[in-house]
């Protein structure tokens, strides 16, 4: 029975939507979807591989992508 670990980062100066709880909000990949959640409320967000390549693709404050 092998369990992989889900990474967690936290996202320096992110601001939660529900409870507006600064540096609150954790980013983990879960089935190659993107999902973010506060460890405050409990409140979640996902987005999918499209989504979020399009989203940093658009923006033009981005110096570039690190990709580890």
């Amino acid at each position: 029975m092998s369990q992989e670990k889900t990474r967690k980062r936290f996202i320096a100066g992110a601001t939660c939507p529900e409870c507006k709880a600064q540096d609150s909000i954790m980013l983990y990949f879960e089935n190659n979807v993107e999902k973010l959640q506060c460890v405050e409320c409990d409140y979640k967000d996902t987005q999918s591989q499209t989504d979020v390549s399009s989203a940093g693709q658009s923006s033009a404050d981005v110096i570039g992508v690190f990709k580890p």
